[in-house]
């Protein structure tokens, strides 16, 4: 022993070339283990319980399948309806049709079954023990969204701590004027675009992107759109970027080379936090000065953020967000503000372009509340829109602005029948839950508002808690009831002055981009003057 010591002692190059060998073995383990060995360990656990799923590609699982098979939903327009799930996510949509509810596709090397059941949907996102955790967003995901969506444990939990109060119905009251306010201004511009036989035509989808960018920029920093215009056009690149990032590269480490999108990526990121910070630090020095009122989010969540900071210190605890933080959650609110209430608000015109009797039933429940632009809608008003209620929520069913859940298990779970081995991504897809003829009814793919007459918890056949439009359990959306405020006054507002219907150049195409359902060629509708 002592003897090939010494041999190896002597020559240094043997020693370097024995190292670097072993090295390189063990490299070349680690990567047969990550492409092969695990995914194949985990294949055999989840068929030996009677799952079935789609034969494991190494490295890509169904990445490059699920690309092609939606360039090739997209290339066309669909018929009006909305049975939308084979455009939408056409992989899934056959991997049901022919494995089952439950069963499985791989998401690179990670298998991810599907759960529809709702009792275990809950089960998962209440998380009573912490065993079933988001996935990890990419680098390049982060670029695009950051703040608590992203926070697991106890960071998670003081964000959300901080956050809570700022997003309190009381303080969401003090918002209504300046929804009016952008509501008013959407509808002056729309009045003025009138031509002389009492119509015009325009794509909704822009417009209504606009209104609520304008909303989101006055109720969280006091600032108009035309202020912080480059933040929202940045957002709206960063979305398509990544978009096009996630569908065409099947090989992971392509996310991390300096590619020019990947580079151009980073770039906007950083443009955008420079604007916010430059937003935030005005926000501070008028609070400082005392020249700031709580009539917007960023001020609010300061304010909270100071209490928390104040109550740790005496805990001796950890300290509130730092100014890091704060602007990712600020760049949370831009593309989350924005997002889900234009979306929510598109879908709604288009749905009711194509049910006319229920945008009649809508517009007569507004006018019965508020008249023909006689009246601002009120806190209170909005509250007792029933009609209006039951449209919005049979919308967020059919187009929600999430197509699936995702979380992780990184220890052995029992879920239900299933034991899950650490390593498994579970899939809850949403809009074809939303759609589950054993849960909603044969016509389940319907628009019927007057499923949810008697509220949420008996809108399904069985009384089954099956609506998940914003999540559930811990880590719902916070910001729910500002999008649905904002949502019922911006379409009381447009029911008021204008009945609509969608254009014969409209194309029906709902697309998954990368996050929500977009209109993948806009929404051109035709408004007449009321």
């Amino acid at each position: 022993m002592h003897y090939y010591l010494y041999q190896f002692g002597s020559n240094p190059w043997s020693l370097f070339i024995c190292t670097f060998s072993l090295l390189l073995l063990w490299g070349a383990y680690r990567a047969l283990e990550w492409a092969w060995l695990r995914p194949r360990r985990l294949d055999q656990a989840l068929r030996k319980q009677g799952l079935c799923g789609t034969v494991y590609r190494p490295v890509v699982g169904d990445l490059k399948e699920n690309a092609r098979l939606n360039k090739e939903a997209y290339s066309k327009p669909m018929q009006l309806s909305h049975d939308i799930t084979a455009r939408v996510s056409p992989l899934l949509h056959n991997s049901m049709k022919e494995y089952g509810k439950q069963s499985f596709t791989w998401f690179g090397t990670y298998p991810r079954v599907t759960i529809t059941d709702p009792k275990l949907v809950q089960e998962i996102l209440s998380n009573k023990f912490g065993h079933f955790a988001k996935l990890r967003m990419p680098r390049l995901g982060q670029l695009l969204v950051g703040g608590l969506v992203g926070y697991e444990g106890e960071k998670w939990a003081k964000h959300r701590r901080i956050l809570n109060p700022v997003f309190h119905v009381e303080k969401l009251k003090r918002l209504l004027p300046t929804f009016s306010t952008c509501c008013d201004e959407l509808v002056e511009r729309w009045v003025q675009s009138v031509s002389p036989d009492g119509s015009f035509e325009m794509d909704v989808w822009l417009e209504v992107r606009n209104l609520t960018g304008d909303v989101i920029s006055r109720a969280a920093f006091g600032n108009s759109y035309e202020e912080v215009k480059r933040i929202f056009q940045l957002q709206c690149q960063q979305a398509e970027r990544l978009s096009k990032a996630l569908s065409t590269s099947y090989n992971p480490v392509h996310l991390y080379l300096p590619t020019e999108n990947n580079k151009r990526l980073k770039q906007n990121s950083r443009e955008v936090r420079a604007l916010i910070m430059g937003i935030i630090a005005k926000k501070e020095e008028a609070i400082k000065n005392g020249k700031t009122t709580q009539d917007n989010l960023l001020s609010l969540l300061l304010e909270s953020n100071v209490r928390e900071i104040g109550k740790n210190k005496k805990l001796n605890s950890n300290l509130g967000m730092t100014a890091e933080e704060v602007t990712e959650e600020c760049r949370l609110f831009y593309f989350a503000g924005q997002e889900t209430t234009s979306l929510l608000l598109t879908w709604t015109m288009v749905v009711l372009s194509m049910h006319p009797e229920w945008q009649e039933k809508a517009r007569e429940e507004v006018l019965q509340y508020f008249g023909i632009g006689r009246m601002k809608p009120d806190f209170d008003g909005l509250n007792q829109l029933k009609i209006v209620t039951m449209v919005l929520y049979e919308v967020l069913r059919l187009y929600p602005p999430v197509v699936m859940i995702n979380r992780r298990t990184y220890k052995t779970m029992q879920l239900g029948d299933l034991t899950l081995p650490p390593g498994v991504l579970l899939g809850m897809p949403i809009l074809f839950i939303h759609r589950d003829p054993e849960i909603w009814g044969p016509n389940a793919n319907e628009f019927k508002p007057t499923r949810f007459a008697e509220g949420i918890s008996k809108a399904t056949k069985d009384g089954q808690l099956a609506f998940f439009p914003f999540g559930w359990g811990p880590r719902i959306c916070i910001g729910q009831n500002f999008a649905l405020l904002e949502a019922k006054m911006a379409l009381s507002m447009i029911l008021q002055h204008f009945r609509f219907e969608l254009s014969e150049n409209y194309q029906h195409a709902p697309y998954n981009n990368t996050f929500t359902i977009h209109p993948q060629h806009g929404v051109l509708v035709k408004l007449y003057r009321i």
